[in-house]
């Protein structure tokens, strides 16, 4: 089923759950990589630096999700 695989689907199932849409792609360690990501910026969010660097890394993985 190559019609979930393309653009939209992927990167609508990234805005709701971060690396959902890079497993729909078969991107395994990619989606590895953005959760990670995610927990060690949530781990940031105790400085008061996490919420800038987490936001840049959703949107980003929203886009990779649309285009890789």
């Amino acid at each position: 089923m190559n019609c979930c695989r393309t653009h939209g689907i992927p990167a609508l199932f990234s805005f709701f759950f971060p690396g959902l849409g890079q497993i729909v792609k078969g991107h395994l360690l990619k989606a590895l990589g953005i959760w990670i990501a995610f927990i060690i910026t949530g781990a940031m969010h105790i400085f008061g630096t996490g919420f800038l660097i987490w936001t840049i890394i959703w949107v980003w993985q929203i886009y990779d999700a649309y285009n890789a």
